[in-house]
Parts: C-alpha cells; structure tokens; sequence
C-alpha cells in the first residue's frame, strides 16, 4: 500500500523525500511541491528521486540474480537516505552491502543453524504486528546465552532477514521492542555491539523505524538526553523509553499496538509466553518462504544451471570503478566488522 504521509528530508540540496518503498516511489506524483526547510524554499520531486536510485543501479550492474532482486528502488532508496541522498556514498554503501550479502549468504540461513541461540527467547519475532503493519522483534537482554560473536550476529542477522521477509508491501521498517527486566551490565559485550552495530548500520540501512525500551535503567535515558540534541530529529524520534510504573506507558502502547495482541509483559492483555517449541514450527516454515521468495520470478531460470554462482569477486568494488561521468569511487574495503566476525563457518 502507498504511503500516504510525506515527510521532509533533506535530498542533496535540492529536494526533498522520505517515502522510501517501491510503491511510494510510483506513488508519488511527478507534480513538483514546495516547502520551507530551514527557511529555504525545497523542492520533493518523484523524478529526482528516481533518478538517483536509476544511476546507482546503472553503477552496480551487472549483478547475479539473488543480488539483483536485493537492488529494488525500495532498498537503494532506503541506502539513499542513509548516505543524506548522495549518491556517491550511496553507491559505494550499496556496493560493500552486496559483496557482504554474496559472502555471508544471509538469506541462507537457516533455523536449525541458530535455533541453540534462540533457546532462552532472547530475539523472536513476535506473532503480531504494530498498527503500521510493522513486523516486532522482542529483545531480552538477560536471556543473553551465548559468548560466540560469530553466533550471535549470525542470529541477530537471521533474525532481520526473517522479520523484513514478514513485511508488509508498502511497509520496509520494524520496530524492535527491548525489555529489559532483569537486565544488568553483564549482559553486555562491547565486542559484540560494535560488531552488531556496524552490520545493521551498514547492511540494513532505515530498517529501524521505532525502538521502545521498555523498563531500562535509569543510566540509559539520561546518556540519551545528553546526545539528543546532536542527533536528526527523525533519528531520535525512533527511541521511545516507557516505564510500566509511568501512568502515560499505556497511552504509549495503546498508540502504537493492538492491547489485545501485545504481550503481557509490555503492559498488553496477551498471557502467552515464548515457547521455543513453538517458535521452531514457525520460523521453519518461515524459511520454506524465504527460499521460494530468493527462488521467485526471473531466479527460477536459475533451475537449468548447475549452481546459482554469487561469487562476490563478480561484484565491482574496486577503487577506479566510475561513480559518474566525472566522478570516481573508493571502494576500498571497511575497516567496520572483520570478516572472521561474520563468516557462518566459523
């Protein structure tokens, strides 16, 4: 479903635009309209927009098949934002995100692989969704069971490419909901969340669209407040902190989810706790959609060859490939998450 709200972000210099799927894109009427940003005059024009997800796409291709079906408008639109629109930038998060998808194999994943990660019910999927038709992923961090990097973000990844497969169309953002009962700094591993933070900030660019921490420690909400200020406006609004204790905590759910399909825990009328049993059964047929979804359309021409090769030396990320007609990009490697951290055999 298109999206009915626009709302303003910077586009370059010139335009303006945050309706970021593939059927927002066709949505959007070529009319051109103003608004005042920074009380300069803006322009949101569709064209623009798709002008540069076009070029991006001119720049990656050619692609094998599993990589182009990665490289919708939705997805190059969603690195777009991430990069402040520019398409240098972009181009290059894009590039590395493919040579990373081609070596990791992430939609390959699959549940027997990281179910002994899922056992304590410290990342699930919930079985509802949040009144903007947003998949949930509920996040525990005293259930923490694991000391392996490699197996944790493996999950985590799993866990991400499991909750995009469950959206919506129209609909390309989730909301994390944290509960932190129990919680204590033990839990933490400041290996583990640098590493976790550099995939999702590089690999899953405005997959977050609203992150509720309920019950956290007090510590949390003042770092929070003193950052605040040097943070987007459309970046913080993402982070919600609720208390059950505080009177406007259901005012806040209510808002955001159906009362009658939230968990008891965060204040709703559902009982049902995490059954790993239960959870299996769902997320294996969970993974019979995502093979047929990397299988589906143009990819079943794929039957007829031997192997489906996403060999990642295929995909350019060398530093003298052309940006533009004036432009060159350097694609040297990320100095971000090394590659024993995130490879699945480890």
């Amino acid at each position: 479903m298109p999206c009915n709200k626009y709302m303003l972000a910077p586009l370059d210099k010139d335009i303006c635009c945050t309706c970021l799927g593939d059927s927002c894109i066709n949505a959007m009427s070529a009319d051109l309209k103003e608004t005042t940003v920074n009380d300069c005059k803006k322009v949101i024009a569709s064209e623009e927009l798709q002008a540069k997800v076009n070029e991006i796409k001119r720049l990656v291709e050619p692609l094998p098949d599993k990589l182009s079906l990665y490289c919708s408008d939705g997805s190059i639109s969603r690195h777009l934002k991430a990069q402040n629109w520019n398409v240098k930038k972009a181009t290059k998060m894009v590039q590395e995100t493919l040579k990373w998808r081609a070596e990791y194999k992430p939609e390959e994943i699959r549940w027997e692989e990281v179910a002994h990660e899922a056992e304590t019910g410290k990342i699930y999927r919930s079985n509802y969704i949040d009144k903007h038709g947003r998949t949930v992923l509920v996040m525990r961090p005293c259930r923490q069971n694991s000391n392996s990097t490699t197996e944790q973000i493996k999950y985590l990844v799993y866990c991400m490419e499991n909750a995009i497969l469950n959206l919506p169309p129209g609909q390309e953002q989730m909301v994390w909901l944290v509960d932190f009962k129990g919680f204590s700094l033990s839990n933490i591993s400041l290996t583990v969340t640098h590493e976790i933070a550099y995939v999702l900030q590089n690999h899953y660019p405005e997959r977050l669209g609203l992150a509720i921490l309920y019950n956290p420690p007090w510590l949390f909400e003042s770092f929070f407040t003193m950052v605040k200020p040097f943070l987007e406006p459309e970046t913080s609004n993402k982070v919600k902190f609720v208390y059950s204790g505080d009177p406007n905590t259901k005012t806040i759910m209510e808002d955001i989810f159906n009362m009658d399909h939230l968990e008891s825990a965060f204040g709703g009328n559902d009982d049902t706790e995490f059954d790993l049993n239960k959870y299996a059964d769902r997320m294996q047929e969970d993974d019979k959609k995502m093979s047929s979804f990397w299988t589906r359309g143009k990819f079943l021409s794929a039957v007829s060859h031997s192997v489906l090769s996403l060999d990642s030396n295929s995909i350019r990320l060398d530093s003298d490939y052309d940006a533009s007609e004036n432009e060159k990009i350097d694609c040297s490697p990320s100095n971000g998450i090394k590659s024993k951290a995130i490879n699945p055999e480890a």
